[in-house]
């Protein structure tokens, strides 16, 4: 994922969703722990590792050979252990390596990017020079459901530890699906439930049922104190969450924010299937987020400009009037919608300007198909109402081309004044 983190980095980290089949490397988390072969290990060490994942996630492929991947070790950092491919050698390696109270892990689906490196950071700088840093890297087969082809989702394995190791990871675990799910898919599997059902997973029935199913999977395999996934997939975030707080998992989930590049989109490697085109169009989505927020910010300043002045508390039948008093063009425009909306921290306004930006990319070319702009509650992904006061999520999911892409911004839409 992106996991789980960033992008679906929770991943991850954690984000994938293609109409054409693709599915996005921010996908939920997908396999990857850690898992040093040895302490020993050189440059010139060498391990039975293919230099490419096979279509089923696996990270080698028959009759491949390449060198175990170390990172060349540097003065007062935490020096990498390398490749690992099996449960066994990620064991060994997170009881030779791993000391208590400084075991992170960070899941990705692989095709890495600065999104998944931003989190690798995060999870260094947590436990400090001398903790343990496990990366997998593992295309998960139970994410993927009808149309969304396995066989495509890009591997790119040599330049993923390139990444990992240069971010600060200790180990990167890339196994085989034979390696995670010996004797084929596995029959007992962890179930989202109703927040499994919503956005997302109405979307991609049964994606976060496999999402989790391998995020415990990994976390049993790690034994991490700590793990680190992107806000990007932040329904995927909240699930992971709630299982390992419903099921007793003794780690603690972080949460990373959402890394974007310099246009506002949000860091997925499903990026990369935009044409210079859909890109223009792809936008839309921060733009949408961003305008949502900005909606929110001006309605609360307005709310709390009316109730500083002389004579007006907190009647709504006088809000109209004293906007109007503030002598400022759009302060008079939205005097009456502001009373209307009397104590609502304005849910429904912040809906509106998200979707005005859409319902204008939906007539670009290409054009924008909207799945779902939602205002949800962080805690169960349910649609909150127009008098909602509290902590929010801002999210959109939309096709643009055969590419689907998501995401999301945290709001508090606090009680009005």
């Amino acid at each position: 994922m992106s996991p789980l983190a960033h992008d679906r980095a929770p991943d991850p980290n954690p984000d994938r969703e293609p109409a054409s089949g693709r599915a996005s490397a921010s996908d939920p988390v997908s396999a990857s722990t850690p898992g040093p072969a040895s302490a020993s290990h050189s440059a010139s060490d060498r391990a039975s590792t293919p230099d490419r994942a096979s279509a089923s996630g696996s990270a080698s492929a028959p009759g491949h050979t390449t060198p175990n991947r170390t990172a060349p070790g540097r003065p007062g950092r935490h020096r990498p252990a390398g490749l690992v491919p099996t449960a066994g050698d990620l064991r060994d390696a997170v009881a030779r390596h791993g000391l208590p109270g400084s075991n992170a892990v960070v899941m990705t689906m692989g095709a890495l990017h600065e999104g998944h490196a931003t989190l690798i950071r995060a999870a260094r700088a947590r436990v400090g020079e001398e903790g343990f840093v496990a990366v997998t890297v593992f295309v998960n087969p139970l994410q993927f459901g009808a149309g969304e082809d396995l066989d495509r989702y890009p591997r790119t394995l040599d330049a993923d530890l390139e990444l990992a190791f240069d971010a600060g990871a200790s180990v990167v675990f890339a196994p085989s699906a034979d390696e995670v799910y010996p004797g084929g898919e596995p029959q007992v599997r962890i179930t989202a439930g109703p927040m499994g059902e919503r956005l997302e997973g109405a979307s991609r029935p049964g994606h976060f049922d496999g999402m989790l199913t391998v995020v415990a999977k990994l976390l049993h395999l790690t034994s991490p104190d700590l793990a680190f996934f992107g806000q990007k997939d932040a329904q995927q975030l909240a699930l992971i969450r709630r299982m390992v707080r419903d099921l007793n998992f003794p780690v603690e989930i972080v949460g990373v924010e959402t890394v974007r590049e310099d246009d506002g989109l949000a860091l997925s490697s499903r990026n990369r299937y935009l044409s210079a085109g859909e890109r223009r169009t792809a936008l839309a989505l921060s733009r949408a987020l961003f305008a949502g927020r900005e909606r929110l910010a001006a309605q609360e300043a307005l709310r709390a400009r009316a109730a500083a002045l002389p004579g007006v508390r907190d009647r709504a039948e006088n809000r109209a009037e004293a906007l109007s008093r503030l002598g400022e063009a759009r302060a008079a425009a939205d005097a009456h919608a502001v009373a209307q909306a009397a104590e609502c921290a304005g849910a429904g306004a912040v809906r509106a300007a998200a979707r005005a930006v859409l319902d204008e990319a939906a007539e670009a070319e290409p054009p924008l198909t909207l799945d779902y702009l939602a205002l949800v509650d962080p805690a169960d992904f349910t649609e909150v109402p127009d008098d909602h006061q509290g902590e929010a999520v801002l999210a959109v999911a939309a096709r643009v081309g055969s590419t689907r892409l998501i995401d999301n911004i945290p709001l508090d839409l606090g009680a009005a004044t």
